[in-house]
């Protein structure tokens, strides 16, 4: 079919004259639209393509495309998106903004933002923190908790679906041998079949809705200081009514492939934290290697059109060797770190959860964040004296045993995060590692009393209620960690994680 021509849309989005301004309109580009810059307005036009996934060729299309992405959007930025509009060939041959005579193309009216607020071009500034990421994971769990749920499509279904379109991407590129695809496509495949039947368990649960599609760190913005979504999927409903954890699965990929694995498991463990649901961590190396795999033959793909072959073709084979090693297999182990309050326990929990087990790093059971949503609260809401009575405790305690003990049977990596006082708290979690199988390693980080004070007493925010008193109590019960490995705590948190992974490297 033949793309009608929109040189003259792009000719009227070009004109500064049409944007009432003077200078140059910025142009960026993209495999299915194009967006003009200028003044405090983004406009945004679909280009009149025709590929396996997404059908722009007609007016029409392009125009309901429009609408649709001011309907999406609305859910998540509505600021920023400001009318869908028609652009009109007039009597007199001109085009107009919302005329009255015949269709040539649609667009999208948009604020503009600065570019330096995107997360993408954060993370090249070196300016991604903790507490954006945990803020950024928990933005993403409400979205999702929020979206519509679609029973009708089955977990294993949407994913062949997906391996599907990466194999025909892929076979229109030359990047990729014949010989390297062939037991690439396998490995998929085989994964596939291992997860099917929770896959479908998933969608019966509900997991499967109406999430974003596109969740990249490219798609999230800074709006008054705080992360939102926008730019959602609106082209195919296909594409973007997936598992919750696939959809989150490629902010996840995007960070570990950019080098910030440590972010990806802190944004993992802070969402599954804030969406209850565990029951997916065994599918996020898969779900990350999918995505890896879709950027790898899109890029290959913009080789194939005329890209810079030598960068593109680069870039398209990181994406393929990453996917190759989120497919890798990772025996489950877990590690259990305790110590007195201030003895820098999540800190480090946090540093080793993302260099141990498979990609995007072990799941963190952290007794102060359990002991929180026991009683229904937030992490950084403070408790009261009765909430940590020896009977809640108990609770608590057994509540990390159990989780971890849930993350290893589904064959996971765990971290669990708590002083470990009684001997009966210990000998809990390490029974989790013996009935499931696999090895365990406990860790007591030992600081003197001056350390430990002067932490507490300097924290601000987190989960932990721990003050200088409660330090001095622990102090004078003379807690015995004996059979676990002892590791000087007064010292850097990497210097105390580089000792611990020595201690699991000679354990593996």
């Amino acid at each position: 079919m033949i793309v009608e021509d929109q040189a003259a849309s792009t000719a009227l989005l070009t004109d500064p004259a049409f944007h009432g301004a003077h200078g140059r309109v910025e142009v960026i580009e993209t495999h299915i639209s194009r967006v003009f810059l200028a003044g405090d307005r983004a406009w945004k036009m679909k280009r009149a393509v025709k590929l396996p996934y997404v059908d722009f060729s007609t007016p029409e299309l392009r125009l309901a495309a429009c609408d649709k992405e001011m309907e999406l959007n609305a859910r998540t930025t509505p600021e920023l998106y400001v009318a869908s509009h028609r652009i009109t060939r007039e009597t007199d041959g001109r085009l107009a903004l919302d005329g009255s005579g015949h269709l040539v193309d649609g667009v999208v009216e948009m604020k503009r933002f600065r570019q330096s607020s995107l997360l993408d071009r954060m993370a090249l500034a070196g300016k991604l923190t903790p507490a954006l990421m945990s803020e950024t994971a928990h933005m993403v769990a409400r979205f999702h908790r929020d979206a519509p749920i679609d029973r009708m499509r089955g977990g294993s279904a949407t994913m062949v679906g997906v391996l599907d379109i990466n194999e025909a991407g892929f076979a229109t590129s030359h990047v990729f041998s014949e010989a390297e695809m062939a037991p690439f496509n396998r490995a998929f495949r085989s994964a596939l079949a291992r997860h099917s039947n929770l896959l479908d368990r998933r969608s019966a649960a509900g997991r499967i809705r109406r999430c974003h599609g596109d969740l990249h760190l490219r798609n999230i913005c800074l709006i008054a200081g705080a992360p939102r979504l926008f730019d959602c999927i609106e082209f195919s409903e296909e594409l973007a009514t997936i598992d919750v954890l696939y959809d989150l699965a490629f902010l996840l990929m995007d960070l570990w492939h950019r080098g910030f694995a440590a972010f990806a498991t802190l944004v993992m463990n802070r969402y599954l934290d804030e969406a209850d649901d565990d029951d997916g961590f065994l599918f996020l190396p898969f779900f990350m290697a999918v995505r890896a795999s879709v950027r790898a033959h899109v890029t290959a793909t913009q080789v194939e059109e005329g890209g810079e072959a030598a960068g593109l073709a680069d870039e398209a084979r990181s994406y393929f060797e990453l996917a190759r090693t989120l497919l890798e297999a990772h025996p489950p182990r877990l590690v259990a770190i305790a110590g007195l309050s201030g003895s820098g326990k999540t800190t480090v929990a946090e540093m080793l959860a993302a260099k141990i087990g498979a990609p995007p790093g072990a799941r963190i059971v952290e007794s102060d964040r359990i002991r929180k949503a026991i009683h229904g609260v937030p992490p950084e809401t403070r408790l009261p004296a009765d909430a940590y009575r020896p009977e809640m405790s108990e609770t608590v305690y057994r509540e990390m045993a159990a989780r971890a003990g849930f993350i290893l049977r589904q064959g996971g990596t765990a971290v669990a995060d708590a002083v470990f006082e009684r001997p009966s708290d210990r000998r809990g979690i390490e029974a989790q590692a013996r009935e499931s199988g696999v090895p365990f390693l406990g860790f007591w980080l030992d600081a003197d009393a001056a350390t430990l004070r002067q932490r507490v007493a300097a924290r601000r925010g987190g989960p932990s209620d721990a003050t200088v008193e409660i330090v001095q109590r622990q102090l004078e019960r003379d807690t015995d960690y004996s059979g676990w490995v002892r590791i000087d705590a007064g010292r850097g948190p990497h210097a105390v994680v580089a000792d611990m992974l020595a201690h699991v490297e000679s354990h593996e």
